[in-house]
């Protein structure tokens, strides 16, 4: 069992691919079970579900794995000095510093407000993050025989990229208009407020949060050509996706008639 986890056996083509089999066979379970029970964080939160922490802290402590463990494991690649994992593990800090660090920093939380994140989704999520990070930098700085400088004109890549920063931007400015909903001096008195959001693509969907989060793992996806990224794609998919439906429904019982009736739940036009 040691010998498993050895550094030099987690970085060997068997035992990775071994690991993301096991991993795909965990996102089939987050699937029956984001769909049976809502996450309790948020507006879902529960206290039967023990100790829960503050937004900001679950937040940061669930996603912080991901980026310790990428970092750890892309600096055991040889490839890892080589320019297209070095892009790659740009667009993977890029995007873990504002997940994991900047949006919980700028979360606006009700003074007073009681701990909203339980423990056990931070626990749980420790599994997850740790093997997003391991799964993609493994293959990025030690198995991939792709990521040549002709990578770089590659379609796969141009594509892929393109959608990742257009998938980046637009969650950027989705959290945004989340974020606004409340002013800071609602915020400071301890308001416990509830608006429609407006604008962007909420215009068409009740989640773009998570559409646009999705859309940028599939760019990913495609810019790696990776079975990691699929995964972090797919179990993504699989707590977002339910989520996105308890969002929506929340979202009609809380407002009613107010809410628009042609805003659909996750994907503009389609679902």
């Amino acid at each position: 069992m040691l010998d498993f986890f050895s550094l030099s056996n987690l970085l060997s083509p068997d035992t990775y691919n071994t690991i993301l089999l096991l991993g795909f066979g965990y996102v089939a379970l987050i699937v029956i079970g984001g769909f049976l029970f809502p996450a309790p964080y948020g507006r879902f939160a529960s206290e039967s579900f023990g100790l829960s922490l503050s937004p900001k802290w679950g937040w940061f402590l669930m996603e912080l794995p991901a980026t310790l463990s990428f970092l750890f494991f892309y600096f055991q690649g040889q490839n890892s000095f080589e320019l297209v994992p070095m892009i790659f593990l740009g667009i993977w800090c890029m995007h873990y510093a504002n997940r994991g660090f900047i949006f919980p920093l700028l979360m606006r939380v009700a003074k007073g407000a009681k701990g909203s994140f339980s423990f056990m989704i931070v626990s749980a999520g420790w599994l997850v993050t740790t093997l997003h990070g391991y799964l993609n930098a493994v293959f990025i700085a030690e198995l991939s025989d792709h990521f040549t400088h002709d990578w770089l004109t590659d379609p796969r890549f141009i594509i892929g990229i393109s959608i990742y920063l257009i998938g980046f931007t637009l969650n950027l400015h989705s959290d945004n208009i989340i974020r606004n909903l409340r002013s800071k001096e609602e915020v400071a008195r301890g308001d416990k407020v509830y608006r429609i959001p407006q604008g962007g693509l909420f215009k068409y969907v009740s989640s773009p949060s998570y559409f646009t989060e999705l859309l940028s793992f599939i760019g990913f996806a495609i810019a790696t050509w990776s079975l990691g990224a699929v995964f972090v794609l797919l179990v993504s998919a699989a707590n977002l996706i339910p989520r996105a439906f308890q969002t929506h429904k929340w979202y009609q019982e809380k407002f009613a008639d107010e809410y628009p009736k042609k805003r659909k739940v996750l994907i503009p036009f389609i679902l």
